[in-house]
């Protein structure tokens, strides 16, 4: 199974084009991948019930198409040194959202960043090895970003993925 995809999946204004809707075997392929991407497609296609060569051009379609954007390890952030996460919610001037993300991007411990509507323009997880790394990430680099108006934050003391998560 091909584990390359575009430069443009899932990236925000990739293609434009509009995916169809995803069947129960795209579904159940999903599954499978999230709890284990190093399946191989013969496993996978035992495990939902399909030929090989169904679950080859599945996941192949759904790599075409930016459903699945790449495979990678998920990593528990306590084990790997990063012990400190924190939300920090972001108010930004108006019309920076390009500049302050591209900013975003290039600062060491964040994890996600998404744009908002309501109080707060932008949230970021950020995963430091302590308080002091999250101090200087928040009040250094990102209060010093251009564009940054405030930040709030608030401290993760524990976390977990829904049960009921799709595709979790």
């Amino acid at each position: 199974m091909s584990q390359e995809t575009s430069p443009e999946a899932g990236l925000p204004g990739g293609t434009g084009r509009s995916v169809g809707p995803l069947d129960e075997v795209d579904r159940r392929i999903l599954d499978e991948l999230v709890r284990d991407g190093r399946l191989s497609v013969r496993t996978l296609a035992e495990r939902v019930h399909v030929s090989r060569t169904n679950a080859y051009a599945r996941v192949e379609r759904l790599l075409r198409d930016g459903v699945i954007t790449g495979f990678r390890a998920q990593v528990a952030p306590e084990p790997a040194g990063l012990g400190t996460s924190a939300y920090i919610a972001l108010t930004i001037q108006q019309n920076t959202w390009r500049e302050v993300s591209a900013e975003l991007a290039r600062v060491r411990y964040v994890e996600h960043v998404a744009l908002l509507s309501g109080e707060h323009d932008v949230l970021a997880l950020v995963r430091a090895p302590d308080n002091a790394t999250l101090r200087d990430v928040v009040l250094e680099r990102v209060q010093g970003i251009a564009g940054v108006l405030s930040t709030r934050s608030w401290l993760v003391f524990e976390e977990f993925t829904g049960a009921q998560s799709p595709f979790q």
